[in-house]
């Protein structure tokens, strides 16, 4: 075999087919694999094998870095091409709602149901500590957000915010900021899961404490269930939203925990992985929530129609994520 006359010779005898393949990336990358002649379809394989001789070699006889470097990246980018399968943008899209988001949510079913749990037992003790002592209630809920809203207002005050009458109510304002704080709650959950999911228990107990608190404010003026209504027809979204991004929030603090036979670094690599896709669709019931919480819940004001409304679009996320459908395994 002849040897190689150095680095310089190496990269002056190559150089041509590594440019002519980097063209033809730029061309399927700039438009789509249509963009190219047949020619150059013939070409890519070829031209691509060559590339990979190339890298073999650089490495084999350590030539510099850079040079490595490059073909390492232009290889990559020429194997998408010739083995890699490209689906339409439509497809993908598609494929997430269809498969991949229902699949990460049922991977997540215990983390779910300890956010579920987690949350009840805040909203129960809230609700307890409140009917105990009211004074627990500014321990719960901040003045900011409470609005008026605490045992100081009349139960007309407090019946005549939950429907909006002509439109014009300062709990329409609250709702808003409710949303909003919710959302960031969502948020905060799964980010902080890394730290082994301890910031995200604080932060559900936390929120359910402060439902249960509004209940016990409620209830106390034999407004519970006129709140369950105002609440139910945006809060089955958005507080179901609360608790699976919490459990995204467990799927990657308990894998650093607990990582099983891998390595930690890559069970949180892929609990991330799905943890992320479950948060797109956090994300997605938030936008639903959003929209239920400002035109349902103003054009809406029969207390039947909310707790349907609320109970319908439970059904349909528990449907969605959690029916068995053919084709659908479970993420490991």
């Amino acid at each position: 075999m002849r040897a190689i006359a150095g680095p310089r010779g190496f990269r002056d005898a190559r150089e041509h087919e590594w440019s002519q393949l980097e063209e033809i990336l730029r061309r399927a990358e700039e438009r789509s694999v249509r963009a190219l002649d047949d020619e150059d379809l013939r070409a890519l394989p070829v031209l691509y094998r060559g590339a990979l001789s190339s890298l073999s070699v650089a490495r084999e006889t350590s030539l510099d870095l850079e040079l490595v470097t490059y073909l390492e990246g232009l290889c990559a980018r020429a194997y998408f091409f010739v083995y890699g399968v490209r689906t339409p943008l439509g497809s993908r899209i598609g494929a997430f709602f269809a498969r991949d988001l229902p699949l990460a949510m049922r991977a997540m079913w215990r983390e779910t149901l300890v956010a579920l749990l987690l949350t009840a037992i805040g909203a129960l003790a809230g609700y307890l500590l409140v009917v105990g002592d009211h004074g627990w209630y500014d321990n719960f809920v901040a003045p900011g957000l409470a609005g008026g809203r605490d045992f100081s207002a009349s139960a007309d005050y407090l019946r005549n915010g939950l429907y909006d009458y002509n439109g014009e109510n300062p709990l329409s304002i609250f709702a808003a900021y409710l949303f909003t704080h919710n959302s960031q709650v969502a948020i905060l959950c799964f980010a902080l899961g890394f730290a082994f999911g301890v910031p995200t228990v604080m932060l559900l107990i936390m929120n359910g404490t402060m439902l249960g608190a509004f209940f016990a404010l409620y209830g106390s003026h034999g407004l519970a269930m006129e709140l369950g209504g105002w609440l139910s027809i945006h809060g089955t979204t958005e507080i179901f939203a609360i608790i699976l991004a919490g459990a995204c929030g467990f799927r990657i603090g308990w894998s650093v925990v607990f990582p099983g036979e891998r390595t930690r670094l890559a069970a949180a690599a892929a609990s991330g992985r799905i943890a992320a896709t479950g948060m797109a669709g956090v994300v997605l019931m938030l936008l639903c929530a959003g929209l239920l919480e400002g035109f349902g819940r103003q054009l809406i004001a029969e207390d039947w129609a909310r707790y349907t409304i609320g109970g319908v679009m439970l059904a349909f996320w528990c449907v969605y994520f959690y029916l068995p459908r053919r084709g659908l395994q479970a993420h490991g």
